[in-house]
């Protein structure tokens, strides 16, 4: 059997399902370790989107951004349809103050980051993703406070702070783009930079299994300790997973984009920014700091769960190609 980039791919959502396993049973035998895996994730991810840009051809990139029904449809669906299908189940699940502060943080502000990856292996439109990062990051950060103040109240509204979001964009965004452009000049002029780029394209699978075994590894001993806590938070994860992508496949029929970019806009409303409000969380005192913490991270593991259904399930079912 001949080891290839393709069979690797089309495997890889078993590659995985294994991975998570292993991730979760490590961060539960050895929390020690889990420790030491968590300030790797922002490294590890800024890598895996590193590798991913680099198979981006860049130009298309302003075209991108001209796809104005998109865009429109990105906002209404993220800034207004989410946030409105939050606050009805928080309405059906009533929750205490630490833990409400945790899920709204982590379910109003859409990812800027690893979405771009899920698009790519779900066959969604990535590059409108990547064009569209800027905006989502600005429109979120002036947006979170006010749906924090009318979700929960003023006290709410005044643990945002720009200082996560911004290193976010910056290390997880720019810094990975800067390098994968340099890649492709370099890919352009001579065979050494060919090679290189043609092996970046075999670590996306590779990396995306890295990555979520150091996230489920690093961050399971923190959902087990609370888990009587949290365990009332997960009918809303469960059923947002459920209810978003049926939402954005409705926009994508209003609006009359194609099946690449209703995949994308079904994956940027699916996939949350949890990897970076967790600082927010951290922020807060005393004792609300660790349940909010606590209730972000089961987030981030049940999304990770949902990406790998969403990967089969939204090219083949919710939204297949004409």
């Amino acid at each position: 059997m001949v080891f290839s980039r393709e069979s690797l791919e089309k495997n890889q959502i078993g590659v995985y399902a294994v991975t998570l396993l292993v991730g979760g049973g490590v961060g539960l035998v050895s929390p020690r370790l889990g420790g030491l895996l968590e300030p790797l994730v922002s490294f590890a991810i800024a890598i895996l989107l590193f590798s991913m840009f680099c198979q981006i051809p860049f130009l298309k990139l302003r075209e991108a951004l001209r796809n104005r029904r998109f865009i429109g449809a990105l906002l209404l669906v993220n800034f207004i349809l989410i946030p409105l299908l939050v606050l009805l189940l928080i309405q059906i699940f009533p929750q205490p103050g630490p833990v409400l502060i945790g899920v709204c943080l982590v379910l109003l502000t859409p990812c800027i980051d690893y979405v771009i990856v899920f698009t790519q292996l779900g066959k969604g439109n990535e590059k409108l993703i990547l064009a569209s990062t800027p905006i989502l990051f600005v429109v979120q950060m002036i947006m979170l406070p006010i749906y924090l103040w009318l979700f929960i109240g003023a006290e709410a509204s005044e643990i945002v702070r720009v200082g996560p979001f911004v290193e976010a964009f910056v290390y997880l965004i720019i810094v990975p783009l800067c390098f994968a452009l340099l890649i492709q000049y370099v890919a352009r002029r001579n065979t050494r930079g060919m090679k290189t780029l043609d092996f970046t394209a075999w670590l996306p699978v590779p990396l995306m299994a890295l990555v979520l075994f150091m996230v489920i590894g690093s961050q399971i001993d923190r959902v087990v300790k609370d888990f009587d806590v949290i365990i009332a938070v997960i009918p809303i994860y469960v059923l947002f997973h459920i209810i978003s992508p049926v939402i954005s496949r409705i926009i994508s029929a209003v609006f009359r984009i194609g099946p690449s970019e209703g995949r994308a806009l079904i994956f940027s409303a699916g996939t949350r920014n949890s990897l970076v409000v967790l600082p927010l969380a951290l922020t807060l005192p005393g004792e609300m700091a660790a349940i909010a913490a606590s209730v972000i991270v089961t987030q981030t593991i049940i999304e990770l769960i949902a990406e790998l259904i969403y990967i089969n399930v939204v090219p083949n079912f919710i939204y297949r190609d004409v």
